[in-house]
């Protein structure tokens, strides 16, 4: 591990509890404590703490910031609600994917997070169109943390911590709250298919708090536990949530890539146009879901096909801990699943292996 990388305000308690740190994204970030599959089963069924400090976290105030942001953003954000979260991506002019964001409305500002691989572009990105504006971008990515914590009992022991009512917020909404008088924004929201928040604070103020949610090494949390990269990776193929590099990249557009929720084609945005006319044509290929039979894990680039002509290649792949079975999201070309006797297959070491279509996601919380 080079000496340059990134450390996140969390970077002595990883190394503490006994993570193993590895460069993602030019951050030391933990990719695994215990166990991925542990940690994995531990986040579905109690509740986990995650890292995600590297993640970009972007202010931007100024005049008509909300119509800077509606026509940079594929989601609708006219009227954007205050104390409410948007996923939704930014495009080139020709639907390429920039990446995905979360854009947060808060009373003066909105708060942008972005993939830590593209927080220099989206920086650069937001800055080139907000020229001659007077419309201001703050990166507050090193002056503050992030925490996604997740899992069904999140909001139980959370509630515990936090002297703001947790029951009362919804899905993609967020609230405010001070301890010893700083700030945490907490956001309803997650990466990984299950309840849970994710808390943004002074990179100051982490250290101070993270002992209350976490314990010491040597006196845990009873049920509040770390979780690394690995598992995080799992949980959210599982949920079928698309990641930058894998599902989304600027090959291809927000349709393709199975995200058309995120995508209001009745309002002007960058990449409108392009995304219209993909929509009149018919979609070349889509994102898929696969099951595969046995446990062999089908790696991005996989290469799929419909009897001997390749039709498709993976994106992401894992054995599922929760289900138990070998599953992949693949871009797959409409022509092959159109056909009704089109069976798949996914080479893996040189060997077919037999797939299943199958609906995504592959998980849902109950």
């Amino acid at each position: 591990m080079t000496q340059d990388l990134l450390k996140t305000p969390l970077y002595d308690a990883h190394v503490a509890f006994g993570a193993r740190m590895v460069d993602f994204a030019g951050w030391s970030m933990p990719v695994v404590y215990t166990g991925i599959i542990e940690e994995h089963v531990h986040t579905r069924t109690a509740c986990s703490v995650f890292d995600v400090s590297h993640m970009g976290r972007l202010v931007l105030r100024g005049p008509d910031v909300e119509r800077f942001l509606d026509r940079l953003c594929t989601r609708n954000l006219k009227g954007a609600e205050i104390g409410r979260s948007y996923y939704s991506h930014m495009c080139r002019e020709d639907g390429g994917i920039l990446d995905d964001v979360i854009v947060s409305r808060f009373e003066d500002h909105f708060l942008v997070v972005c993939n830590a691989s593209n927080r220099g572009k989206i920086v650069g990105w937001l800055n080139r169109h907000a020229a001659g504006t007077g419309i201001t971008i703050d990166d507050r990515t090193m002056q503050t943390a992030m925490l996604a914590i997740q899992g069904p009992r999140t909001m139980e022991l959370a509630q515990q911590l936090v002297p703001v009512d947790l029951g009362s917020l919804k899905r993609y909404r967020f609230t405010t709250a001070e301890y010893l008088g700083m700030r945490f924004d907490i956001f309803r929201s997650g990466y990984t298919g299950e309840d849970g928040i994710e808390v943004v604070c002074p990179a100051t103020a982490v250290q101070m708090f993270l002992p209350l949610l976490v314990g010491q090494k040597d006196k845990p949390h009873p049920v509040i536990r770390f979780a690394g990269l690995g598992a995080r990776d799992t949980l959210r193929i599982e949920a079928a949530m698309p990641l930058y590099g894998h599902e989304l990249t600027e090959a291809w557009d927000s349709l393709t890539s199975g995200q058309a929720w995120c995508v209001d084609l009745t309002k002007e945005f960058i990449g409108a146009a392009a995304m219209r006319l993909l929509k009149e044509r018919g979609l070349a290929r889509q994102m898929t879901g696969l099951a595969l039979e046995g446990k062999r894990i089908a790696r991005q680039h996989a290469a799929v096909y419909a009897g001997d002509a390749q039709v498709g290649e993976v994106t992401s792949g894992t054995l599922s801990p929760t289900l138990g079975s070998s599953l992949a999201m693949a871009l797959i070309d409409s022509a092959a699943l159109a056909r009704q006797d089109a069976a798949f297959t996914v080479e893996i070491g040189g060997a077919r292996v037999a797939a299943k279509v199958t609906p995504l996601p592959f998980y849902k919380r109950k």
